[in-house]
């Protein structure tokens, strides 16, 4: 046979096996059959999975409540383009808004203390991730994510957006302030 020719006419189902192939799809097969039932067991038993509350809301609407929050709550400014950090009490909701390129506003959260931290988008998917620690939300617009969180450790966090969100996306970075 050649590059030239047309390969021979065959049924390829009629065609022997050999037998390195047969141990090959044996593995394969079982280890499927084990995603299968491991699938169901890690979301029943996994601690991954997302432990929070989505709702649907306008765009509009989380705005504003968020500006209410800001209004109500803003301790001070920071950075040139003076970005309100807020104090809201403890145990109350808190909001954050993504959009581009920014997590508006500022917040800064009481250690021991638990809030309902809702998230959610104007313009376009973004990521919510809390460094150093292991916390990654995808912030969709038109749905409120909502994490209940009690912060430990008291200092200076940093919020990240991981989901590539347009060409300004590498400065789409905040802080999140835990204080005793």
């Amino acid at each position: 046979m050649s590059s030239i020719l047309p390969p021979a006419e065959k049924i390829w189902w009629k065609q022997p096996v050999d037998s390195v192939e047969m141990i090959w799809i044996g593995f394969a097969l079982t280890w499927c059959l084990i995603m299968f039932f491991a699938m169901p067991l890690w979301h029943v038993y996994g601690e991954q999975n997302y432990s929070g509350e989505a709702y649907n809301v306008l765009p509009d609407q989380y705005q504003a409540r968020v500006e209410q929050m800001v209004q109500a709550h803003t301790v001070r400014h920071e950075s040139d383009q003076q970005i309100p950090v807020v104090r809201p009490p403890a145990g109350s909701d808190v909001y954050l808004l993504a959009r581009l390129w920014q997590w508006y506003p500022i917040l800064e959260l009481q250690k021991g203390q638990t809030y309902r931290l809702h998230l959610s988008s104007l313009d376009w998917q973004h990521g919510f991730s809390l460094q150093p620690l292991n916390v990654n939300v995808q912030v969709l617009p038109g749905y409120d994510m909502v994490l209940t969180v009690t912060p430990t450790e008291s200092g200076e966090f940093g919020l990240v957006c991981n989901e590539y969100c347009g060409i300004m996306h590498h400065t789409m970075l905040s802080k999140l302030y835990v204080v005793d």
